[in-house]
């Protein structure tokens, strides 16, 4: 192997006058394509998994965002009464909490998928996003209890937070692995979209208990349901996971049989040990992209899904319902387009997708604020969606790309920790940042201006990435549709693979 990594000299002199010896060399870099290299999805498999890891995504970010959505009344409930913006610092700082754990998360269930698989991994986290969310459901409020109700607000956030960790990442992986290579975006992208399902569900149950019970309601009781419903939901939702089957290289490890594939396919899918240390000694480089990439888009997505509508309420004078209801048709103009986003992304590349999302909150955060700040129904929507189409070019783009910058032996684990370090460190904190920033320095704008900064970076990694779109995941073999293809791939050898 250590030959295969070695450069070729590019020495004329040398290569004419020993052409036989490094057109082995060449052969062995890149071993010619056969039939039994190349995966052939069954279609029906596909849609099959693609539909429960993106409901079984829906149930968990049902969970999470209810969290968000219901800042404000769990600011009154669990935190001492006096200052407003005193008990929304501290719900939000709560809500930041639980990213702290999030990068552990990350690395005990990133490896772990590596190791037993991604199907076994995804329904650990599953289930412990649902316990850990109907607990929060059954909590006393601060008046009953005290000090004990933050205190166990906060562990069932890191509950919540441990078990995100290895979402993503698995679900992510999962789709990606599964996809063919030629519409990865376009199955990827149907992560992001149960991503959206869940927040509009979390959003449309707050705005109907708000309606039906009021705030005092919704202070008093009200505000449990959301959570309690988490329950139920995470048993659907582990129904569901553990219904999938397993990606094909982890079904060949567990049957020989079933799969036969070449020596050097072979190599590549029974090497998945799962090495943390590894992860950060030979692919750190990848990892500071990840994270990059990953921290604009978080701090964006968070930005737009998760604090605009305190921002509308706190800022702007919106009623909370009003600002949700804002929000949620906003979410299902983007759930309605996300699809062919990532259609596009397979046809025109990742990286001019990605660019779009990066320089539309660059220029259009300010525009958009501004509209916002108009407070008008019209400007306001116009103002949001602005934001959100920004968005859903990352949304539904940034799910194919990601799994495919690391190879497929330590992708799990990789991808999992790469997110959630970002996501731990700029997504969760995007709400309190802005808060206390605007509490600060006394100017609504400071969302705007804090998503530019965001995007700037976003705008330098999507520049250092490489294109990944129609080609195979780093360390698999190649993944097509149908035999016709795979037969078309071998006899024109146009791209050969490096296994």
């Amino acid at each position: 192997m250590a030959a295969e990594n070695e450069p070729t000299p590019t020495d004329p002199q040398a290569i004419k006058r020993h052409r036989a010896l490094f057109r082995a060399v060449r052969r062995r870099r890149n071993p010619p394509l056969r039939r039994t290299d190349i995966t052939v999805t069954d279609e029906a498999a596909v849609k099959r998994a693609v539909k429960a890891a993106s409901l079984g995504n829906a149930m968990e970010w049902f969970d999470f965002g209810i969290y968000s959505y219901l800042a404000v009344t769990i600011g009154h409930v669990f935190f001492p009464s006096g200052n407003d913006t005193v008990q929304l610092i501290s719900s939000f700082a709560t809500f930041a909490v639980s990213f702290l754990v999030r990068p552990l998360g990350g690395m005990v269930f990133g490896p772990m998928g590596d190791k037993i698989g991604r199907k076994k991994v995804l329904a650990m986290t599953m289930i412990m996003m649902a316990v850990g969310t109907f607990a929060i459901g059954l909590i006393p409020s601060y008046d009953s209890i005290g000090f004990w109700a933050p205190a166990l607000l906060i562990l069932f956030r890191l509950v919540q937070g441990f078990s995100t960790g290895g979402e993503y990442g698995g679900a992510s992986t999962f789709i990606a692995e599964y996809a063919p290579d030629k519409r990865r975006g376009f199955f990827g992208s149907f992560l992001e979209f149960g991503t959206l399902a869940g927040y509009v569900g979390a959003a449309g149950l707050v705005v109907i208990l708000t309606g039906w019970l009021g705030s005092d309601g919704m202070e008093s009781w009200g505000w449990r349901v959301p959570f309690l419903v988490a329950g139920p939901i995470g048993l659907v939702g582990l129904y569901l996971r553990l219904r999938l089957d397993e990606t094909p290289a982890f079904q060949k490890l567990e049957d020989e049989s079933a799969h036969k594939a070449s020596d050097a396919a072979s190599t590549v899918e029974a090497t998945a040990t799962g090495d943390l240390a590894k992860i950060f000694r030979d692919y750190w480089p990848t990892l500071i992209l990840c994270i990059c990439l990953v921290g604009a888009y978080n701090i964006t997505d968070y930005m737009l899904l998760s604090y605009m509508p305190t921002y509308l309420s706190d800022e702007m004078g919106y009623k909370e319902s009003h600002g949700l209801l804002i929000l949620i048709g906003t979410m299902v103009v983007l759930m309605c387009v996300i699809n062919q986003v990532g259609r596009l992304s397979d046809r025109f590349g990742r990286k001019p997708l990605l660019m779009a999302g990066m320089l539309g909150f660059f220029f259009l955060s300010i525009p958009s604020f501004l509209l916002v700040k108009n407070g008008a129904l019209w400007a306001v929507s116009l103002g949001m969606l602005m934001l959100g189409f920004s968005l859903v070019c990352m949304l539904g783009t940034m799910s194919a790309a990601l799994p495919a910058l690391f190879p497929t032996q330590v992708r799990y684990g990789s991808l999992s920790v790469g997110y959630n370090l970002s996501a731990s460190l700029f997504g969760g904190t995007t709400p309190l940042v802005i808060t206390a920033l605007i509490s600060v320095t006394g100017t609504d704008m400071m969302p705007a201006y804090y998503a530019m900064a965001a995007s700037l970076i976003g705008v330098i990694a999507v520049a250092c990435m490489k294109e990944t779109a129609q080609q195979p995941l780093a360390g698999s073999p190649p993944s097509v549709e149908t035999k016709e293809e795979a037969a078309e791939l071998v006899e024109s050898q146009a791209n050969v693979p490096k296994f």
